[in-house]
């Protein structure tokens, strides 16, 4: 149904990649292609394939496509799991905020991914510089191949900035040693979203509306994503990362950027929320972007993504590993709803959810294995208790929607370690949606808001057919029910917003960055940890420190590479 870009038959590009921002290799391998030996516009295209490629070339220890580390464990969606805290310790140290270094785990984690993104941003700028010197004759898909490098460079970028905030800008037209003298400061907060902008619209003024490849951006994906700049720019930061102004400019141009999307009939909302989470569904209706896996492609191992591989639970048979991204009681206890369905905003966390007894979401058996409840929407397999590795530490709960069943096609175990075909989406089309109600939100438009959030309360209201235990009972009591425009002042529906997003989105990563782009990091986060060490001892001197933790710290090795050219965020 969907056409998968062939990555696994991708040719990997020399010449140009470099293992950090600086450090270029100093040979070519046999059997690929750079930018010097660019004759044909097939060549070109191979190009731009590799490019496509290094979306998903994170690994489990630099991860690109998931944000489960740094965006669910961060916040208070999910911790770090696994065999205890000295369990790839760095995931711990992000999780009790405060242990956060600048140089950890030999170069693991943030700066491994540091180096995996602009690994990436180099494979685009090989690409340009090389379709750049062809002409539109000799290469008709010129001007998309571009606006799709270009998407490419600015995801890249975008998400380099949104972890780290201050990060080199480098473009095709700076020459090895113009890259040795960019600092991470030549641009100021607001000069570097808008150099990242520039990517994007670029995209969308050169992208067609429609590409033959499901999995290419196209016009509307490069609009998606300028609106999600756009609306991480509104909310501007000075120097301590703190929230000074909402500038409305920028929510406007989020209007109109995804009204774009929404207008162009293109994509809709799944009927059924579990179809997001299937790999039989991947590239459809709500896909507006995404990283495409494979598997069975005539490669040993297929195109698969292991950044997730570590999150299956630990002690069912089929599986064995490793048990890690387990989540918090805060977001399980979120689910809950009251007498009318909606969100029990003030007392959500007052004790321990039962849900034998709690009217619920019906998102949380979606996004979290509870004992008893069918694993993955297999009524005959029901999670249960004794498969979680450590919960002494960090409770019975494991998260969901990342994993598949050992019975699926797109699932592949090597040695200890799972691998999986499905997709990891980028942007859903309930992004788009939730997006543009927030911008309406913050304008003081919210009454146009409240169709936008209850389109995606009403599907999930209707996705429990898949969620059935195997006498056909529901597992939990499902009440969810839209809102009404009773009451609906700015500050509730800035609340219902806020609330939607964490429960649309729980476990998939954007909750920290969401967090931080509110300005509401460390008054949300301390307060969850007061709470959770009464419940978790692990993070008895865990704390979150505003104007500092907002952002992952520049890695100590690029610093002393660049010999102090790089300066590092506030606080480390």
């Amino acid at each position: 149904m969907k056409t998968k870009l062939l990555l696994s038959s991708l040719l990997v590009v020399g010449g140009s990649l470099f293992s950090s921002c600086t450090d270029f290799l100093e040979y070519q391998p046999q059997g690929t292609l750079s930018s010097d030996n660019i004759k044909s516009a097939d060549n070109a295209d191979a190009l731009v394939t590799a490019a496509y490629a290094s979306l998903g070339n994170g690994e489990m220890i630099g991860p690109v496509a998931s944000l489960w580390v740094y965006g669910s464990v961060r916040a208070d969606d999910a911790h770090k799991g696994g065999g205890g805290v000295a369990d790839l310790e760095d995931i711990n140290f992000y999780e009790q905020h405060n242990l956060t270094q600048p140089q950890q785990g030999g170069g693991f984690f943030h700066p491994y991914t540091w180096e995996n993104y602009y690994k990436a941003i180099s494979r685009a700028n090989v690409a340009i510089r090389s379709i750049n010197a062809l002409s539109e004759s000799a290469f008709p898909l010129k001007k998309a191949r571009l606006g799709e490098l270009r998407f490419l460079r600015g995801h890249a970028h975008f998400m380099l900035k949104m972890l780290f905030k201050y990060v080199p800008y480098v473009d095709e037209t700076l020459t090895n040693d113009q890259i040795l003298t960019t600092s991470n400061r030549q641009y100021t907060n607001d000069e570097l979203w808008n150099k990242i902008g520039e990517d994007f619209q670029f995209a969308v003024d050169n992208l067609p509306v429609a590409q033959p490849e499901r999995a290419r951006a196209n016009k509307y994906s490069a609009a998606a994503y300028l609106a999600k700049l756009r609306l991480f720019q509104a909310y501007e930061q000075d120097e301590n990362h703190k929230v000074v102004n909402i500038n409305k400019a920028r929510l406007q141009e989020v209007v109109k950027l995804t009204d774009m999307v929404i207008s162009s009939g293109k994509y809709s909302l799944q009927p059924d929320y579990a179809e997001n989470f299937l790999p039989e569904f991947d590239n459809g209706v709500e896909s507006v972007f995404a990283v495409q896996y494979s598997i069975n492609d005539g490669t040993t191992l297929g195109r698969l993504n292991f950044e997730t591989g570590l999150n299956y639970p630990h002690g069912a048979p089929q599986y064995g590993c490793c048990g890690f991204h387990q989540p918090t009681q805060n977001l399980a206890n979120a689910f809950g709803t009251d007498a009318n369905g909606l969100p029990k905003f003030d007392t959500y966390n007052n004790g321990t959810i039962d849900f034998k007894t709690a009217t619920v979401d019906p998102r949380v058996d979606h996004t979290i294995g509870i004992d008893g409840h069918p694993y993955k929407y297999n009524a005959a397999l029901p999670f249960s208790n004794s498969w979680v590795r450590d919960p002494g530490v960090y409770g019975f709960f494991q998260s969901m929607k990342e994993q598949q069943l050992a019975t699926s096609s797109s699932y592949k175990k090597q040695g200890p370690f799972i691998g999986s075909s499905k997709n990891i989406d980028i942007i859903r089309y309930a992004d788009v949606l939730l997006w543009q109600a927030e911008a309406y939100i913050e304008l003081g438009q919210q009454a146009q808001a409240l169709p936008l959030i209850n389109q995606v309360r009403e599907r999930a209201a209707k996705s429990t057919g898949r969620l059935k235990k195997a006498d056909g009972t529901d597992p939990s009591k499902y009440l969810i029910r839209p809102y009404d425009a009773t009451g609906w002042t700015q500050s509730y529906a800035r609340r219902a917003l806020q609330w939607e997003r964490r429960l649309e989105f729980a476990t998939e990563g954007p909750r920290f960055f969401d967090l931080v782009r509110w300005g509401i990091a460390e008054s949300t986060l301390n307060a969850y940890l007061t709470v959770e060490k009464t419940r978790r001892s692990f993070l008895t001197g865990a704390k979150f420190t505003a104007g500092r933790d907002e952002y992952l710290p520049i890695p100590q090795r690029e610093i002393n590479f660049t010999k102090g050219l790089y300066k590092q965020n506030p606080g480390y």
